[in-house]
């Protein structure tokens, strides 16, 4: 193998020609977004649209500051400005592999416990968005209410010492409140997590937050930000020594490279209160109606890997393109999705529910993509609640069917007891994992325990269809296996 390039902006030009770089002069970027939970996916989905403009020569003043409030996200600024928030992104289609390096990232702000750092740049003029990606279950939501968990520590922190927050959208309310004192206008929170509104899940949590020390900023928080709902859709799988070795592939020494599958979708509502870089001439698409590919993705995509995730790990699967070659998971994938799924999701501009769900398999199913089942089942107790308690929710009020749903539910529950099928030990995967397994112990002697521990489960345990269906899975998993109990779901006739 030829010496590697180190990735650095001195050594931009010594990377194969076959790698695209930087057209545009980093030196020249200013800072327009700070970005909170700066992670594989972020650089291949949200940086990437911005690189793209800059490769057009614009947004040129939107450069992205990246941050994180966890003492982990630490080794990740190390390894980032090490290689000057440079990012070589390897696409995986199964036609063939292709690189680039991107480059909108400009540095990534000190990971402080009191985030000062973090609070003093968002609160300078020039940060007209604050973007987040912090997982579906970091939004600290009530499970039986919806709102703001105003129980949660690191709530009652932050409301008890507002100029030194624990959690990011403390830190959002600090800088607001900087911002407010010194004259200064407000900026946009732009989530983009996997959540139904995430826009106002994100304001919901701000102006909550805002509310428990302030009031009067909170009143101007609500009046003054924007805080738009967006869909974002990319398979990025973690980053490990294969991703490692395949930057090196392309002759990039790259100490965290990202890959991801041959496909982005990025559906925003036009609503930012400072302005925002064109991301339309990238390709994403700006529109009114985020709520109908929001739900066609997380309700077919999200629930979609839920279905399949926990069967894969019970059966020593590593990853979902393994799983989906599994012939009985691949066929409850398709049955559960088109006959309990698809039902309630209309279609948006050139897509139907039944053609989404073929990509959707196509995807799953890629080879190159090593996204790993544990990656998917993490925090199931949120992905259930938000990605597949909907259409269960929807089943039992239109009379439509929910065996499937059932029966993800009862292998998401043998998953919990932390045993695959041959022996081997399921490590904690899950915030709640203690409660979980629990939860999971009890449905051993008495399936419907499962329901009665979990809240997200309150208001659907007691509909028999589901319920019923439940247990009947569940005892069936415990009797009969995993793989038996997929092949008597799939060989049932629709009711």
């Amino acid at each position: 193998m030829d010496e590697l390039i180190p990735l650095s902006v001195a050594g931009l030009g010594q990377i194969p020609a076959r790698v695209s770089v930087p057209q545009y002069d980093r030196s020249a970027l200013s800072a327009g977004i700070v970005h909170i939970g700066l992670g594989n996916f972020h650089r291949a989905h949200q940086a990437w649209y911005t690189h793209r403009l800059m490769q057009m020569g614009l947004a040129q003043d939107w450069a992205i500051l990246g941050a994180g409030v966890r003492p982990g996200d630490a080794a990740m600024r190390t390894k980032l400005l090490a290689q000057d928030c440079l990012t070589t992104l390897i696409e995986l289609d199964p036609l063939g592999k292709s690189a680039e390096v991107t480059g909108a990232m400009v540095d990534f702000l000190p990971v402080e416990s009191d985030n000062a750092a973090l609070i003093a740049r968002m609160a300078q003029p020039d940060i007209r968005i604050v973007s987040l990606t912090v997982t579906e279950g970091g939004y600290y939501l009530d499970p039986e209410t919806g709102g703001l968990d105003t129980s949660h520590a690191d709530i009652r922190h932050d409301a008890s010492h507002p100029t030194t927050p624990r959690t990011a959208f403390g830190a959002m309310v600090a800088a607001l409140r900087l911002r407010r004192a010194r004259g200064l206008g407000p900026f946009t929170g732009l989530s983009c997590d996997n959540l139904q509104g995430n826009g106002a899940v994100l304001r919901q949590t701000v102006v909550g937050l805002a509310r428990l020390s302030d009031p009067d900023l909170a009143d101007w928080i609500a009046a003054q930000c924007s805080f738009p709902n967006s869909m974002v859709d990319c398979i990025v799988p973690a980053t490990g020594p294969r991703e490692i070795a395949l930057a090196q592939g392309f002759g990039i020494a790259d100490a965290a490279p990202v890959t991801h599958e041959s496909f982005r979708q990025w559906v925003i509502e036009d609503d930012f209160c400072a302005g925002r870089p064109d991301w339309g001439r990238a390709g994403a698409v700006f529109t009114p109606d985020v709520h109908a590919y929001e739900t066609m993705k997380i309700r077919i995509l999200n629930g979609g890997h839920q279905v399949i995730c926990a069967a894969g790990e019970l059966l020593g699967l590593g990853t979902i393109a393994a799983t989906m070659a599994h012939a009985g998971i691949r066929a409850m994938f398709g049955k559960i999705t088109r006959e309990e799924i698809a039902p309630h999701v209309a279609p948006v501009p050139g897509l139907s529910a039944m053609a989404y769900i073929d990509l959707i398999e196509g995807r799953f199913a890629n080879p190159e993509i090593r996204d790993t089942t544990r990656r998917v089942a993490f925090d199931g107790s949120s992905r259930h609640a938000g990605f597949l308690l909907p259409s269960i929710r929807d089943g039992l009020a239109r009379g439509l069917p929910v065996e499937g749903l059932a029966l993800a539910s009862a292998l998401w529950a043998r998953y919990c007891l932390g045993q695959r099928e041959d022996g081997s030990i399921i490590e904690a995967n899950d915030p709640l994992w203690p409660s979980l397994q629990a939860a999971a112990q009890a449905a051993q002697k008495t399936p419907a325990a499962w329901l009665e521990h979990l809240p997200l489960y309150h208001e659907v345990k007691d509909a028999p269809r589901f319920a019923d269906a439940f247990c009947r899975w569940h005892s069936l998993l415990a009797a009969e296996g995993v793989q038996a109990t997929i092949l008597h779901y799939v060989a049932r006739q629709p009711a």
